[in-house]
């Protein structure tokens, strides 16, 4: 059977501490999209959409909304190209308890999603790691048993990426 349908391109899934299962994907120009997924769910696309092709040009109907069809949490625009995604649950970093990491890919950065879990809302973003030295296309991100960040960076050459461990400041 199918579990959820109308998706464009998942990116990251993962599980949320409460085990709901939570999604990025890609979206057009102007779309990439935070989701929960929920069993026999439609997601929309291409029918609602929030973006447009490449080119300029309208996706369908150019609507957002329609009944049946779930909303995203969060959607991006500019797009972030959005890839690995965690919950961060760690002690380290206390305001960032409770977060949402996502890495981007075009965007070259960690995007953290500061949540209103009382609503499933987002309610701030900051992007980190835009540093000169740092910026790179964003692979996937994970948190260590020790509470740190671990982010994997993509390149080409392959070789040239980079594991990058994100420690407090002292």
């Amino acid at each position: 059977g199918t579990w959820s349908m109308g998706h464009r391109t998942p990116q990251g899934l993962t599980f949320a501490p409460d085990g709901r299962l939570w999604e990025v994907e890609h979206g057009p120009r102007g779309g990439d999209e935070l989701k929960v997924i929920e069993k026999g769910k439609n997601y929309g696309w291409p029918v609602i959409v929030h973006g447009i092709n490449y080119p300029g040009t309208k996706i369908g109907e150019a609507i957002v909304e329609k009944p049946g069809m779930e909303q995203p949490r969060y959607y991006w625009n500019p797009v972030i190209a959005p890839s690995g995604m965690a919950f961060y649950q760690g002690n380290q970093f206390p305001a960032w308890r409770d977060s949402i990491f996502v890495g981007g890919l075009g965007g070259q950065l960690l995007d953290r999603l500061h949540m209103d879990w009382k609503t499933n809302k987002v309610i701030g973003e900051e992007p980190l790691l835009l540093e000169a030295d740092v910026r790179a296309r964003i692979r996937d991100v994970r948190f260590g048993p020790d509470g740190m960040i671990y982010v994997l960076t993509d390149s080409n050459p392959p070789a040239a990426a980079k594991l990058i461990k994100i420690t407090p400041k002292k």
